[in-house]
Order: C-alpha cells, then sequence, then structure tokens
C-alpha cells in the first residue's frame, strides 16, 4: 500500500532551505541571515511562514534574534548544545522520578573519569585553581546557595582540566539538573563539612598524580552524597 504523501506547511519549506544554507556555509556561524523582507522575496512567502521559520531555528538553538536586529546563526559551544537539552530533561526527571537514579548514574562514571584523567593531566597552576575553589566553598559554607555554586564549581574545574571541553559542560549541566535534589543534601547537618573533606581529598589524588586514588575519592564522594540523598527522601 502506497504511503499517503503528506501535505507540508509553508514555514516547513522555508525552514529546510535556511537549514540547507547553513549546513552548507553559505550562512557561516555568526553571519546574519537576510532580513525578512529578502527571505520573503526569495522564496515568494510570506511573513508569517518566515517568522515560524525563524522562531524554530531560534528554539532548536541553530539561530538567536535580537529585537530589532536580523537572526544570526549561532557559533556553537559545547556549553550551548547541551544547553538545548536542559529544559527537556528536567521536565524528565519531573516526570519520571526513576531517571535520577540514572542520572546519578551517568555523572558518577562520567566524574570519576575525569578525576583520573585529571590526576594524569593537571599542571601546577591547575591544582592551585583546584586548592582555591575548595577554599572558596569553605568561606561559602554559611550560604546555602553559594555553597552549591563552589560546588559546581569545583566539579567543573576538574572537567576543565581533561582539556575536552564537552566533558565541563555536562558536568554542570547534571549538576544543574539535579541540584534540586542536591539542596536537601547540603542542609543536612555535618554535610558541607564532610563536602570539604572528600573535595580536600580529591585535590589531594590529583596532586600526588595518582589517578586510580583520584578515581576513588570521587567514587566515594558522589556515592556518600548519593546515600544520604537516598536517606533523606525517604525519612
Amino acid at each position: 500500500m502506497a504511503e499517503t504523501i503528506q501535505r507540508r506547511k509553508l514555514y516547513q519549506e522555508v525552514l529546510d532551505r535556511l537549514m540547507a544554507r547553513i549546513r552548507s556555509g553559505e550562512i557561516a556561524p555568526g553571519a546574519q541571515l537576510p532580513s525578512e523582507r529578502e527571505l520573503m522575496e526569495a522564496y515568494g512567502v510570506g511573513r508569517p511562514a518566515i517568522r515560524e521559520a525563524l522562531q524554530t531555528l531560534e528554539r532548536s538553538g541553530i539561530v538567536e534574534i535580537a529585537h530589532g536586529e536580523r537572526a544570526r546563526v549561532v557559533v556553537p559551544t559545547a556549553q550551548s548544545l547541551i544547553a538545548q537539552i536542559a529544559v527537556g530533561t528536567m521536565h524528565l526527571l519531573r516526570t519520571q522520578p526513576d531517571m535520577l537514579e540514572h542520572l546519578k548514574a551517568a555523572r558518577l562514571f562520567l566524574e570519576t573519569g575525569t578525576a583520573r584523567m585529571a590526576a594524569e593531566k593537571a599542571s601546577p597552576d591547575d591544582i592551585a585553581r583546584l586548592a582555591r575553589r575548595v577554599e572558596a566553598q569553605r568561606a561559602a559554607i554559611a550560604d546555602r546557595d553559594e555553597f552549591l555554586a563552589c560546588d559546581m564549581a569545583f566539579h567543573r574545574e576538574i572537567a576543565q582540566i581533561t582539556g575536552n571541553p564537552i566533558y565541563p559542560s555536562i558536568v554542570e549541566s547534571i549538576f544543574g539538573w539535579a541540584s534540586e535534589y542536591y539542596r536537601p543534601m547540603v542542609r543536612a547537618p555535618g554535610a558541607e563539612a564532610l563536602t570539604l573533606a572528600e573535595h580536600e581529598r580529591i585535590v589531594e589524588a590529583i596532586a600526588t598524580r595518582d589517578g586510580d586514588a583520584a578515581a576513588e575519592a570521587m567514587r566515594a564522594h558522589l556515592s556518600r552524597a548519593n546515600a544520604l540523598y537516598g536517606k533523606l527522601i525517604h525519612s
């Protein structure tokens, strides 16, 4: 049986043509698209079709639209790419609580790996920056939100040392996606002191270039946090 031919909306045709021009490099990252009027004339369609195509590109993170200016092709980064799935990820976590366990497992797998790589690659300056991150977090111990921000910065710093720009973006995103679940842990008695002590052990292992010890220190840190979360959520 032959498949029915689906009628396509005009904006979809415009979208396909603009995407082809962007993929080919005709409209390069950072460059502006033609004006709405120029696109209307080029494709023989009305303003609504052009605007809907541009809005679809904006929602996809391919272009950015500033008020009063022509749409501009976004210069892609790992951060912007991962940010595109943030809203969907948060919705997934809220509607399917079991996914949190998968997220925590993914974080454990990723961050034990970044800790191991950091131990292999860290320069004296990298280690000094990590130590400063711990001290900044210690100074923020009375401010829950700042303490969490410093916590995320510490983990991102370790991922940054690997030299792979995707790792810090993923680490930061996972932390952000699950942050609403981490907040109760920070309020638990003694949680801040434990976090700081565990961060210090991770820095020590990285400083001695012991990849196994760094990975184990990170595993123990995240596993303890996950266990504490489990106790709080079921208490």
